[in-house]
């Protein structure tokens, strides 16, 4: 079975992610050493002068600047300043459409009845598409995506885990579906009808996961923040393990809860890649407040 994604239109736009990438995994990695712009263009092959403008280009942004997002510091500044974000989601309701980094999300959870049906009756389309963050497996059904899943080795592997969460599903490849969702989520326009969510979980779960679905791009919150959005004051433990079975990687933005001391811990598709993911975010925020500058 091919696993490799197809030629699309995302993909001349991956090439330039994927050394961003790498930049990005190579400032995690050094950033106690506060790597020089030769250093890190020299790591990605790249001139420094082509470096600087990709990175520009891509997060808005210089190297330097998006290091200083790369640290426990920035994430307990920001977690400061976003500590109230879920309580003011919590009063509009948890409910309906909600925004995501420029995405519009509706969501749908299975009853317990179709929970426990463990997708009798589905067809799944997926395929496998490129992210700025890696390939990622997508599946997807009549009534919305049903999962997320960044890929660092074994595709095969992580297809097969997939179909263990719905061992009665009809799996069917979309390579070319898969390429359109990612192109959604993570292209340069975020445009059309709201992307449809169809969660899969326990009531716990789901109301944890919808909870996430109001901490905006660039806002971080705790895990206490998160049990006491859902009324569960306490439950910071059911809400990491919760976390650890969100199945819409970066859809659902698990990425963006911390634990007060952790910023590269505890995430369920590596801590270098949640560093990538929040430094992206908080880049394509301060981005929008430059003129398009190359220079520092």
């Amino acid at each position: 079975m091919n696993f490799m994604p197809t030629t699309t239109d995302f993909e001349p736009v991956s090439r330039d992610y994927a050394r961003i990438a790498a930049a990005i995994r190579y400032i995690v990695k050094a950033r106690a050493h506060q790597p020089s712009l030769d250093d890190i263009a020299a790591h990605v092959g790249l001139s420094t002068f082509h470096l600087q403008r990709m990175f520009k280009r891509w997060a808005g942004v210089s190297p330097k600047q998006l290091m200083g997002y790369l640290t426990l510091e920035h994430a307990k500044a920001v977690m400061r300043r976003s500590a109230s974000v879920l309580d003011a989601a919590y009063e509009v309701g948890l409910s309906g459409p909600s925004r995501l980094h420029d995405l519009f999300v509706t969501v749908e959870a299975m009853s317990p009845g179709e929970y426990k049906a463990c997708g009798a009756g589905l067809e799944i389309r997926h395929g496998v598409a490129a992210t700025p963050f890696g390939p990622a497996l997508i599946l997807s059904t009549g009534r919305g995506i049903c999962g997320v899943e960044f890929i660092d080795d074994d595709a095969g592997a992580v297809f097969e885990r997939a179909r263990a969460e719905w061992p009665l599903g009809k799996f069917v490849a979309d390579p070319a579906h898969a390429a359109d969702v990612a192109q959604r989520m993570f292209g340069p326009t975020k445009r059309g009808a709201p992307l449809r969510l169809l969660m899969r979980g326990t009531n716990f779960q789901v109301q944890v996961w919808s909870a996430l679905l109001r901490v905006p791009s660039g806002a971080m919150v705790s895990y206490g923040d998160v049990a006491n959005a859902i009324r569960r004051t306490g439950a910071s433990r059911a809400v990491g393990t919760a976390l650890s079975r969100n199945p819409l990687a970066y859809v659902v933005p698990c990425h963006r809860v911390l634990r007060e001391t952790a910023l590269a811990k505890a995430y369920k598709w590596g801590g270098e890649r949640r560093s990538a993911i929040l430094a992206w975010e908080a880049a394509a925020i301060a981005g929008s407040n430059f003129a398009g500058s190359i220079q520092d």
